[in-house]
């Protein structure tokens, strides 16, 4: 170590170790939609550009699947995506119990062929990443998807 040294051998070990850490695996996508040709869609769309993705029918099903990942206290999940008129849980009720759980830092981007200002301002104070209009512009979603996933 020499006088001009800021770091000691030590650290400088150690963050030569993490740095040749292999790359984390990439975070999956939650699509839930109760649409089915919707999630289907929208998992092929992702499926294109690599990104590994998950669906759900309902809003209770991805509920579901969230508390599962987190009692397994590795979450995979980076990203949800969810439409906004559903059943019982809607898109709105599904974000509301997100954000009172382990889960609040979920980047989310809401997908919608129904929904009026009243219902994005109610999204965007819930802070929701975006609000997507169906159809969609794929590339304006890949982008938003590749971003919120850390993905260049």
């Amino acid at each position: 170590m020499s006088d001009h040294d800021i770091l000691s051998d030590a650290e400088r070990e150690a963050l030569s170790a993490v740095m040749l850490e292999p790359d984390l695996p990439l975070q999956r996508v939650l699509v839930v939609d109760d649409d089915k040709d919707t999630r289907e869609l929208l998992s092929e769309i992702l499926a294109l550009e690599g990104i590994p993705c998950i669906t759900a029918a309902s809003g209770e099903a991805a509920l579901k699947m969230l508390v599962a990942e987190a009692e397994i206290k590795k979450p995979s999940i980076g990203l949800l995506i969810t439409d906004l008129r559903m059943g019982h849980v809607d898109g709105l009720d599904l974000i509301r119990q997100i954000r009172k759980s382990v889960r609040a830092a979920l980047p989310i981007i809401i997908v919608s062929g129904d929904a009026d200002v009243k219902d994005v301002i109610a999204a965007m104070h819930l802070s929701v990443v975006d609000f997507l209009l169906k159809p969609i512009d794929a590339s304006h979603f890949l982008v938003q998807v590749k971003s919120e996933l850390g993905i260049k």
